[in-house]
């Protein structure tokens, strides 16, 4: 598949172009980020001031929304040219750490979405020789009723998620990324080579200063912030909870990519 097939493709799955996610929504997380609300954070510190046009006019150029303020209601987009030239860098990083010996660490927010592409590239890694990491996590995660829950990481095909019992869950939460990096440093080994990952999973590593790249939804500005500061490397804007098969061209344009280099 090449970059025009996959635009269109992009579109039709409203992956990228006008997208499902509500531009009010979009507009009231920028707010949220500007307050530096922890939940919107990721786990990343920023540097700059990112007020609320900051964040929206850095929004409008990475990830392709409206950049006018006063459109608050309606469709947003995402630049499907902007998702693929940042799919292209992706791979092109991802490539360094494809040779025995490099360890690479991958996580989810999203099992019911991006997991997909994320397995992947697990299974790429790990056919070139590189070591798919897989730490083991657990911690207690209070919840909005007041009860604390315990939270544990599990891979599946090498990916991590969060699970509570028998249950894959949805974060943004930087924390199990945290844990995975502590238990790895308690293990006396020494970080991974690239952590590839979204949502906290991706916050978290790069503010530990890990090198990391991955994925984000328009409606989650601070990886694209991150990487506007350097603490994220490549940043994909696409909607990041579309049923896992729409991603299986994305999936295979991005191993083309990375079998060929090109």
């Amino acid at each position: 598949m090449d970059r025009d097939e996959l635009a269109k493709y992009l579109i039709e799955a409203r992956i990228a172009g006008p997208v499902r996610t509500p531009r009010e929504h979009n507009l009231a997380n920028y707010r949220l980020l500007a307050d530096r609300d922890p939940d919107y954070t990721f786990g990343l510190d920023f540097q700059g001031t990112w007020s609320f046009p900051e964040i929206l006019a850095l929004m409008a150029q990475r990830c392709g929304v409206e950049p006018d303020p006063g459109y608050d209601n309606g469709e947003d987009t995402i630049n499907v040219q902007n998702t693929i030239e940042r799919l292209d860098e992706l791979a092109r990083r991802v490539r360094t750490v494809a040779r025995p010996g490099a360890r690479v660490l991958l996580g989810t927010g999203h099992p019911t979405g991006l997991l997909a592409v994320h397995i992947e590239l697990a299974r790429w890694l790990r056919q070139s020789g590189a070591v798919v990491l897989r730490p083991e996590a657990r911690w207690e995660e209070p919840e909005p009723s007041g009860r604390v829950r315990d939270r544990h990481v599990r891979y599946l095909a090498g990916v991590a998620v969060v699970t509570r019992g028998a249950n894959l869950l949805h974060t943004h939460s930087p924390e199990p990324m945290r844990h995975m990096l502590a238990a790895l440093a308690d293990a006396g080994e020494p970080p991974p080579d690239l952590v590839i990952a979204d949502h906290g999973f991706a916050g978290a590593a790069g503010a530990a200063g890990v090198p990391v790249v991955g994925f984000a939804d328009s409606n989650d500005p601070a990886l694209f912030v991150g990487e506007a500061e350097g603490l994220i490397e490549v940043c994909v804007p696409l909607d990041d909870n579309v049923p896992p098969h729409l991603y299986e061209p994305l999936s295979d344009y991005l191993l083309e990519r990375l079998r060929n280099g090109s």
